[in-house]
């Protein structure tokens, strides 16, 4: 079976008094949610001790935003996975759409990312989607299988048994414009059927995410899809009631 996630990923939000509100309240409202299935907020590096600190004997796991591709050196404002490793994070985003976007990542550095992360045993939770004009020009499959091959040229296929793929559809992210569940389902289906084409067995196995503004009103009919295995979620991670919300619909 599956693994099944729910990961929040809180941006460049909070500080150390609404950051601890908010773990104390995951930490009490978050159920056990089984062998299965599990919970994940992704914060940013300052306050990865804090996170550290309050969750390190709970059921909650807690990982980066972003990590370096070198190990070690000469780059300045960089963070690498040993680092990470420091913290004892699970996961590290990698490819988020708007590290693409603003900051110029593209899929060969998101694919080195996604290896330092795993040599330093770290979980990558690899982001792929198109943009709004990518899908009015019907090229959505043709921009994912390049964001997904980046990877697996560079790291092989199987090394997607320990890693996460989250869909985020960048025209449903702050647009007003909302991706049906069967939209969503649609993409899903394509990832896993891509990668099934070079490994049937990794692909069954492969968790993989909706990351385009998943909310609690429609997280349990989102996370019924088949090929939905859990959101990446971001605007709703920083409302305790609502990432509760998420998180046991996860179980449903």
């Amino acid at each position: 079976m599956r693994k099944r996630l729910v990961a929040g990923n809180w941006k460049m939000h909070g500080n150390l008094q609404e950051n601890s509100a908010l773990l104390n309240a995951l930490v009490t409202g978050i159920p056990v949610l089984g062998n299965d299935a599990s919970c994940a907020v992704c914060v940013p590096y300052p306050y990865l001790a804090s996170v550290q600190s309050k969750l390190q004997d709970t059921d909650i796991k807690w990982g980066a935003q972003n990590v370096s591709q070198y190990e070690k050196g000469a780059y300045t404002g960089e963070v690498s996975a040993s680092m990470l490793n420091d913290f004892n994070c699970t996961y590290a985003i990698v490819g988020h759409s708007e590290r693409r976007m603003l900051f110029g990542e593209s899929s060969q550095v998101v694919a080195e990312k996604y290896v330092a992360a795993q040599q330093a045993g770290l979980v990558p939770i690899l982001c792929v989607g198109e943009t709004l004009e990518q899908r009015d020009s019907d090229i959505t499959e043709q921009v994912i299988d390049e964001q997904l091959k980046a990877v697996t040229t560079l790291a092989g296929v199987n090394s997607l048994a320990k890693a996460v793929v989250a869909y985020e559809p960048v025209w449903a992210i702050g647009t007003g414009k909302t991706a049906t569940p069967q939209q969503a389902q649609e993409i899903h289906h394509f990832i896993r059927q891509g990668i099934a084409s070079q490994d049937a067995e990794i692909a069954a196995g492969l968790t993989v995410l909706y990351g385009g503004s998943v909310k609690a009103s429609n997280a349990a009919e989102l996370f019924a899809m088949a090929d939905i295995d859990g959101g990446l979620i971001g605007g709703a991670s920083l409302i305790a009631d609502d990432f509760i919300a998420i998180c046991k619909a996860i179980r449903s």
